[in-house]
This record gives C-alpha cells, structure tokens and sequence, in this order.
C-alpha cells in the first residue's frame, strides 16, 4: 500500500531514538549506582552507620593525689547519672511519669529540669539525676523499653579518702560554669566544654592541667528511638568511627604527711583555727589542716542545694582556708622579731635588763603588761620566757617602726610566702609610709610600743609564722613552701618535680643575736616560768612562742578581765609557734585557734600532736631519747619544787591574756 514503507520508516527511526533514550536513562542510573556504590560508597556508608550509632564521651579518670609516703589521699569511683535526650522523647508526659517514680520525685521538677535546658540541641543529653543508686540503675536499664530517650551516663567521680581532713589544701572539683569557660579556654587553649570537671579550690585547681587528663570516645549503637542497645566494635569500621581511648590525667604525690594530718585534725577537734608544719631546712609542707572544714566530694558527685547552703550560711566560714587565706594579729609570737631588731641595731643585748612594774608610761597613756603585777627585774631570756610586754616596748620605743619593720619583712612576715596555692592573703607590717599613704596621718610612738608585741596593725598567717620560725631554727634561710613534691607520668617517671629554694638568706650583724632568742624559745616552753611549760608534750624537745591576737581594744577597766568570760565574739584569739627538736631543728609548726583566748592553752596543744606525730614516725630513736630526758628532768623539777617554801611555790603561767 502507497506510503506504508514511509510509515515503517518513520517508526523505525523512532524507535531506534527511544531506545537510545532508554539506554541513555539506563546509563544515568548505572552511573548514578556507581557514584553512589563505588565512588561515594565509604562516605555514605560512614553516614549509614552513624544513623545507628551514638558517640558518647568516656571521660578521663584524673589522676591520683598521695602523701609524701604513697598513702593515697583522692581516688576515683565510678558514679552513674540518668540522662534524657529530647530528640527522642516520644510520649513526654508517659516517660516523665515513669521516670519520676524511679527516681523518687515527680513530674514537675523533672520537666524544670528541661525547661532550663531547652535553649540547647535536642540531641544533647540532660542530667536529670546525678549520682543515682544501684536500685535505681538497675530499674531504668530494666525498663529500657519502656523509656525512650532515658538512658544512664557513667562518670568517674572524684573521691576523698580521708573527707574533710586537709580538704581546703587538696580543694575539690566540679562542673566548669559558662563564665569559666572563654578564660580557660585562652589561658590553657583546651577545648574545655560545658559539663566538663575542672579543679576550682587547692591542688585540684593548682594543677588541673596535670590531673585532667583527655577524654575520649565510642560508639554505641541505638534503635530509632535513641536506646541505647549494645557497644560497637569500630576497629574494622571506616575512618572517622573510631573509638578513642581516654587519657588518665598524671598522678601527683606531696610533701603531706597524712598521719600528721590526721593528727592535727584531730587536736583541732572543736575548735576553729588551723595549723601549718613545715620541714625547717626545706621547706616542705608536712601538714596544713584548717577547721572547720567540707568534704570535697560531695562536690564532684553533684553538690545538693542543702549542703551547699549548710556551708555559706555557716557563720564559721568553713570554705575559708585559714593558714593562707586569713590574717591576724600574731600576738606575742612576734615579740623574737622586736628583739631581733634591737638586738642587731644595738639597742639591747644578753645583759640588758628592764624592770617591769606592770607598766610603760609614753605621756599620759600607760601600756599595760598582760601580768597585772608586773615581772620584776627581766633580760632578754626571761622576758621571752615569760613574754613580758614592757621588755619589748622599751626596746622598740628606741627604735623607728621602719626599723622593726624591717627586721620582720626579712623573715617573711607580712607578705606572700609565694607557696603554689591560689588565695594566698597577704598580711601587714606597718611602716611609717604605709599609715601616710593609707591614713594621711602621721605615725605616732604609742603605736610602735603595741605593734612592738605583735598587735594594731600587724597581722600575719600562720603559714608566714611557720616560714619565720623556721628561719629562726635554721639560721636565717628562708625557704619557699612548698607542697607538690612530685608530678608523676603514667609509667611512674617524674614529669615535674619540686626543689628547695632560698629565697632569702638573713646575715646577721651580731653571731649572739639568734643564740638568745633561741634560749629564750627553749625556756618559753621548758622552764616552769615558761608561759607554754605546762603544754610543751613529751619527747619532743621543743622551743616556741605562745601569744594572744587581741579581737578588739579593751577599756582601761576590762584590760585584765578573764578572757573566757567575755563574749565569745570578743574572746582573744590564740596562737602558738615552735620548732622541734631544740637542738637539732626538723619540723616547725604554727597554729590559730580563734577565740580560744590563750596561745599556750588552747593552740599549743595542736603544735605539740603534730610535732610528736612527725617525732614518733621519722624520727623514733631520738623521740625515745627525749622521753627518758624528760622524765629525768619533770622529777628534778618536782624534786626542786618539794624543797622550796611554800611561799615561793612557783605557780602556773596561764598567759590566758597575754597582752
């Protein structure tokens, strides 16, 4: 028929273009497969296996903190937190009512919890619960199914073996805050991120970089609703899902004696003060407890709003360090450094005597010694040995305040030791500059005479005492304090180490100067008139100085009122400090004890426990030596007392109002 072959043609040509079209959509797809297969094969299959997988932090254990002798003073356990990720939170009201029962509270804060945190990604997790039981562990994981989105975290929490003793030296840790986190960041250039620990008081915080170590990774998988199922082995996986180890933080051992410690914190029983020893020809700190005190652990396992208003509302303050963060009047334990002055500048010497009528007249103010009655007849021994007020304010009223000023800057008082603990305060010794600048007024003589005896404007810490001392026991060096012995790598290789380091060496004019005032020291706590002989303890050997850091002025009337009649706000605080043993220096130690109204009474005793403690373990033989001296010589004082006449018993030195 006319034109079929023109129609077949037609229709050949285009099925001959439809199957070329066909061909060509096929190659699209074969080649869309292959891109999709092959070339992006590993990225898109990196995609599907992290749609099931959830990267969870494993943080890293910090490192262990010892004593000088490895005891183990902060440890980590492991602690578990229940969690919920919104992303996968399907039937809020359900799961929140189910959750509330297992964590025994209700709806209402649980929902709190995740209003505050609604600014942040749905599939960040929350922490509705820190620090859950095994109980409670036990029933979420068993009710998985039922939870969607809850799940439980396990974190490292830091532990505290010995809980409040020494806490504000080792400190504590806890979450970094949203303000922290651009400083730390710059100062230490660590990603540091919201939820993180870090250290924030004490050795924790001093050394946060050695001991927090690097977190790491892994791989869970998860259902659609984000439950966690089973840990994922990642070895064999693609790059990019790989699990990654943490890295613990390095191990630190310090210059503390825990024995010491728990002995100090025991003598501190009941009282509010603090106590710091050091090694005199070191400077090694041995013990540094502070009452009263907290437990840094409740701080890393998740601070409860009770305990944390238990601790501002305290009227005792127990956050505050009291060796290195309080000053005070040191009383007459500063009395050696006014005789120091004048015994250099010539104004006195071993033979120089004084009477004391009770007394010391400058114009129409009379400065009253702390015995109503006077000392009679007193050099420079006995005026230590007694702590006679008068001796020492005659000597400085010769003297220019600079002068003594000076003599006690050299030995460290009024500034910063330098140890490497944060807030460290400074203290204060007068000069005659600092009252014009600080005052605009003149310095005036009377207050050279009570600055003379350790009160007005002098104010130190025990930690600066216990380094002053301990130059008085060492001839003259002082040495930085200093409390991290050691900062050890994982294999137990040293990555730090700390040395003893003179910061100063006092040269003496005189060769006589420190041999009196050691006498003197020595008969203040071995000599029946001492003010501290009743509490000087057994086999130690010790010299030292008992003083009274006056709270407030008393009136003419109420200078020799009983100090434990007073109000206790307005009780004298007391201090002592000494060094052991006398003739061969090791350990000085240095106490407050607020309101406790007498050196010799009440922080002696604290001095005596620590210093016999360092005696029994470091130094047996010599500590047995010195008990068989001391018995020889307490019956020849009993001995001697017997003989006397009843009149001229000798009777206790109370030094309850020493100043």
């Amino acid at each position: 028929m006319f034109g079929e072959e023109e129609l077949v043609k037609i229709h050949k040509e285009r099925a001959t273009l439809l199957s070329y079209i066909v061909m060509a959509a096929f190659g699209l797809v074969l080649s869309r497969l292959w891109y999709l297969q092959v070339y992006k094969g590993e990225i898109l299959h990196n995609y599907s296996i992290q749609n099931r997988l959830r990267k969870e932090v494993v943080w890293a254990p910090r490192g262990h903190i010892y004593s000088r002798d490895d005891q183990l003073l902060v440890d980590n356990i492991p602690r578990f937190d229940a969690i919920l990720t919104p992303q996968f939170l399907l039937d809020k009201d359900d799961t929140l009512k189910k959750l509330a029962g297992i964590l025994e509270t209700d709806v209402e804060s649980i929902d709190a919890i995740l209003k505050k945190n609604s600014n942040q990604a749905k599939y960040r997790p929350i922490i509705i619960k820190k620090n859950i039981t095994f109980k409670e562990l036990a029933q979420i994981e068993s009710l998985n199914a039922d939870l969607p989105g809850v799940s439980v975290d396990t974190f490292i929490s830091r532990e505290y073996r010995d809980k409040e003793v020494g806490a504000h030296l080792l400190g504590y840790i806890s979450e970094i805050s949203q303000t922290q986190l651009p400083k730390l960041r710059a100062r230490d250039g660590a990603d540091y991120r919201l939820g993180d620990f870090i250290g924030q008081f004490g050795i924790e915080e001093q050394l946060d970089r050695y001991l927090r170590g690097e977190n790491g990774h892994e791989f869970v998988e998860v259902d659609a609703r984000g439950r966690k199922k089973r840990y994922i082995n990642t070895d064999n996986l693609f790059k990019g899902i790989e699990d990654e180890k943490p890295l613990s933080g390095k191990n630190v051992k310090l210059t503390i004696d825990r024995d010491m410690q728990l002995a100090g914190y025991k003598a501190l029983e009941g009282r509010v003060g603090g106590v710091v020893a050091l090694d005199v020809n070191t400077g090694e700190v041995l013990a540094m407890v502070s009452r009263p005190s907290f437990d840094p652990s409740q701080f890393s396992r998740g601070l409860t709003p009770e305990y944390w208003r238990s601790l501002i509302t305290n009227k005792d303050h127990p956050l505050r360090d009291r060796n290195i963060q309080e000053h005070f009047s040191p009383g007459s334990t500063f009395k050696p450094f006014t005789a120091i002055a004048a015994f250099e500048e010539g104004e006195i010497d071993e033979k120089t005597e004084v009477f004391c009528s009770g007394s010391f007249k400058v114009g129409r103010k009379a400065y009253h010694c702390w015995k109503k009655g006077g000392h009679g007849p007193v050099n420079l021994v006995k005026a230590m040995r007694e702590s006679c007020n008068v001796y020492f304010q005659r000597a400085a009223f010769r003297m220019d305040i600079d002068v003594i000023a000076k003599h006690a800057k050299d030995f460290g008082l009024g500034s910063r030791t330098g140890i490497a603990l944060p807030r460290e305060a400074n203290g204060l010794i007068p000069t005659q500059d600092w009252k014009r600048k600080r005052y605009g007024q003149e310095w005036q003589p009377g207050e050279t005479l009570s600055c003379s005896i350790g009160q007005s404007y002098v104010l130190t810490s025990t930690m600066q005492l216990a380094v002053a001392f301990s130059a008085i026991a060492n001839n003259g060096k002082i040495f930085r304090p200093y409390v991290i012995k050691e900062v050890l790598n994982a294999d137990g290789t040293i990555a730090k180490e700390s040395k003893p380091e003179v910061l100063n060496e006092i040269k003496l004019k005189n060769s006589k100067t420190l041999k009196f005032i050691k006498e003197g020291l020595y008969q203040v706590v071995n000599n029946p008139k001492g003010t501290a002989f009743y509490r000087r303890g057994e086999g130690i050997q010790m010299a030292g100085k008992s003083g009274t850091s006056q709270v407030k002025s008393a009136s003419a009337d109420k200078i020799y009122q009983k100090c434990d009649s007073m109000p206790y706000e307005d009780r004298h605080h007391g201090v002592f400090v000494g060094f052991a043993p006398y003739d061969n220096p090791k350990i000085a130690a240095a106490v407050i004890i607020e309101h406790g109204c007498g050196g010799s009474s009440a922080a002696a005793p604290v001095a005596v426990a620590v210093i016999q403690e360092y005696m029994k373990k470091y130094e047996p033989e010599e500590y047995a030596q010195n008990l068989e001296k001391d018995k020889l010589v307490r019956q020849g004082w009993i001995d001697s007392l017997k003989k006397a006449k009843e009149a001229e018993v000798v009777k206790p030195v109370t030094e309850e109002s020493e100043e």
